[in-house]
């Protein structure tokens, strides 16, 4: 017997059902993720599962993860970009208790990845699914308070109160302060909330190899964004979307000066530092240069 099938044997002698939840409820979350693909970026209504942890930490993505993992699967999960924050911590060893399928920190080896407040550094493949957790799916939110208004609005392709809001932005700001969950246009038709991912993470999803799955459990929504799918931020032709902009600045561990830097203060000296927000690609980032001699 292999050590996966002792680690799945050892699931089940807990009680557990494989992935925690009951096969009806698996089928139900399936379906609605059949139906969020073939129209990408369309929220669709499920009936979201108690799990034993607080709605607002990850319920939504959970279910997705637990609905599609496999025996055969490899997880990796983060927590705006890093391995080693409680949320992640805490949703791996869930998951990971109740069905034995390996974990990774490494990207390149997961199959599934599921996520709070980032996308991977490293470019994704075919072979792979990224699940959003997803604190608040409605775009429409603060520009409409109105539930049945904003799925009308949604429905008629009605998005003038975004761009308005955009304009209004603009003429206070000289820009738009939007720093996460930037609008986007799915497939020329609906605007969709990415997540609270930076901006930096937008053009990822543009046309991407991989499938990219959001859960919003407290809100009861979920939404797809299928391969090889057209994402769009929104934009004013006179004032394109534009990540943000470190101004030069390099990772002080890894020197990577190609990835989303979080900024960390020294206040003894009051001096500004970068460090990669993706942990494991700073890991390896800092270990190819060390190898090569450039370690910062």
């Amino acid at each position: 017997m292999s050590v996966r099938e002792l680690a799945r044997d050892a699931a089940s002698a807990r009680g557990y059902n494989f992935a925690y939840l009951d096969e009806h409820s698996k089928r139900e979350v399936r379906r609605r993720l059949l139906k969020a693909v073939a129209i990408p970026g369309h929220q669709v209504p499920f009936a979201s599962r108690e799990l034993p942890i607080a709605r607002g930490w990850g319920t939504g993505g959970l279910q997705i993860t637990l609905a599609l993992i496999g025996p055969d699967d490899v997880l990796k999960v983060i927590d705006q970009g890093s391995d080693d924050s409680v949320n992640a911590v805490n949703l791996r060893a869930l998951i990971a208790r109740t069905t034995g399928v390996w974990t990774t920190s490494d990207a390149r080896d997961a199959t599934i990845i599921q996520t709070r407040h980032r996308v991977p550094e490293t470019p994704m493949t075919a072979a792979q699914m990224l699940v959003l957790q997803v604190p608040d799916p409605e775009p429409l939110r603060h520009v409409e308070s109105g539930e049945t208004r904003r799925r009308r609005m949604h429905a008629e392709g009605d998005y003038s109160a975004i761009w308005v809001h955009l304009f209004e932005d603009v003429v206070r700001w000289g820009e738009v302060t939007a720093a996460s969950g930037y609008p986007v246009r799915v497939h020329g038709r609906y605007v969709m909330d990415p997540t609270p991912i930076p901006r930096w993470d937008v053009p990822k999803l543009d046309r991407a190899e991989t499938l990219y799955l959001f859960g919003a459990g407290r809100e009861k929504r979920l939404y797809a964004v299928p391969p090889h799918t057209a994402v769009e931020p929104l934009e004013f032709d006179d004032l394109p979307f534009a990540v943000e902009d470190f101004g030069g600045a390099r990772c002080r561990r890894c020197g990577s000066a190609r990835s989303f830097l979080n900024a960390s203060y020294d206040h003894e000296t009051g001096e500004r530092s970068y460090v990669c927000s993706d942990t494991d690609y700073c890991e390896r980032c800092a270990a190819t240069a060390l190898l090569s001699g450039e370690a910062p």
